[in-house]
């Protein structure tokens, strides 16, 4: 992608390392956010399983909508302006379940959030990797994972103490977009200096379908994006409904099951992320992925008690600091340069549309049954994954130039501009 911020008119620096770092909290926080409340905005709005869970999960179904229009612009015009745009929308839509007590505009104000979410996600995530390669890239996409559960730690923290004195508290904290979006004008180059480039023959190459046609890779990639966001939603829905039965009540207890001790253990991950992929490779960290969340998933469906639900979240946490980084970086690295955009944004559309179907799936399931079947059924499907990751080999990497790793981050990104 001719996208790279590096380009767009004036050097990266830090300010605009920080600064997409810091909407990167935001891009997958859409559902997490007010997780630790979904379960007395269930009781309060008298809805069920299906429809809480759509209260989690409808921003995604805009994101998966949305993502590939927002992938295409990117290509074409940058990230600067999308973002910031993005940002603004995110915060709004967020921010009016403050006032809202009907379950309809509940859900119409998740999707414009999700909208918004779209352009944050893709456009944060195209110019992270447009800011460096090889060795640094990965850096790079540790500190973003750290950054992004980070967000996963205090902001459903902050909603836990928020939601003890109302539902609607919470949803104050999507207001932070705004003035992201504010700092996203100042400290992001603009797209002008490139903007001609980017009219060129290989800047219209086509849109999200072409780009999986052409790259199979991709799609599969993107289908294990659907099937492991999909099955590990049955935790995020469940979890709260699990505690509630165990008689914890505090919403901020349920806040530190729920996702602080997820993000913790995923972020740990995201800071030592390059070293891991240095010594084990991306495929064998997909395993070990694959493996926390099948256990995860059965000690969920056995524990009894409140104290054996805490291996849960940190599980999770640990599949999920390996997956978004790695998948990622696989993505990115089989898609053509100058569609960089459209690669993220299928891979968004791929996460947010497995988010979206999951409750589908499997809240009528859990209503038929029990938590722990649902639970059960979605071990196996990652117990499937763990078992065709096997057959992943180690990606070839031999087009990638390693930056020095232990470089000064803004600078070692200025000197890979391309």
């Amino acid at each position: 992608m001719h996208a790279d911020i590096a380009r767009e008119g004036r050097p990266a620096g830090r300010g605009a390392l920080t600064v997409l770092l810091l909407a990167s909290t935001l891009g997958v926080m859409g559902g997490a956010t007010i997780a630790p409340v979904i379960e007395v905005i269930r009781q309060a709005l008298e809805v069920g399983s299906t429809a809480a869970g759509l209260v989690l999960t409808s921003h995604s179904l805009a994101i998966a909508v949305v993502s590939p229009l927002v992938g295409r612009i990117t290509d074409r015009f940058g990230v600067r302006v999308p973002l910031a745009v993005g940002l603004a929308v995110y915060g709004i839509g967020g921010g009016a379940g403050l006032v809202i007590d009907s379950y309809p505009v509940l859900f119409a104000s998740r999707l414009l959030l999700g909208a918004g979410a779209a352009a944050v996600f893709t456009c944060s995530t195209a110019a992270l990797l447009g800011l460096c390669r090889g060795g640094m890239r990965d850096k790079v996409m540790g500190w973003r994972t750290a950054a992004t559960t980070a967000g996963g730690f205090v902001y459903p923290l902050a909603a836990g103490v928020l939601g003890n004195h109302s539902w609607h508290a919470p949803f104050a904290i999507y207001l932070i977009g705004l003035p992201l979006g504010i700092a996203t004008l100042v400290a992001l180059p603009g797209a002008g200096a490139v903007s001609d480039e980017r009219q060129g023959p290989r800047a219209s190459r086509g849109g999200a379908l072409r780009l999986l046609r052409e790259n199979p890779l991709i799609l599969g990639l993107c289908g294990l994006w659907v099937a492991t966001t999909g099955l590990m939603m049955v935790l995020a829905v469940s979890l709260p409904r699990r505690l509630d039965q165990l008689g914890i009540h505090d919403t901020l207890v349920v806040a530190l099951y729920g996702t602080v001790l997820a993000s913790g253990a995923a972020g740990l991950i995201g800071l030592t992320y390059a070293r891991l992929t240095a010594r084990l490779g991306y495929a064998v960290l997909m395993r070990i992925a694959a493996a926390s969340w099948t256990a995860a998933l059965l000690v969920f469906a056995v524990a009894d008690h409140a104290a054996l639900l805490v291996l849960v979240p940190v599980l999770t946490g640990i599949g999920s600091g390996i997956t978004m980084p790695t998948l990622t970086v696989l993505v990115d690295h089989a898609a053509p340069p100058e569609q960089r955009g459209t690669a993220t944004a299928v891979q968004a559309t791929a996460l947010f549309g497995g988010q979206f179907g999951s409750p589908l799936v499997f809240g009528p399931l859990i209503d038929a049954t029990s938590v722990t079947t649902g639970a059960l059924v979605a071990a196996a499907g990652t117990a499937g994954i763990l078992l065709a990751l096997f057959r992943l080999p180690e990606p070839v990497r031999a087009d990638e130039e390693h930056a020095d790793e232990e470089a000064e981050p803004a600078a070692a990104c200025r000197d890979e501009r391309r």
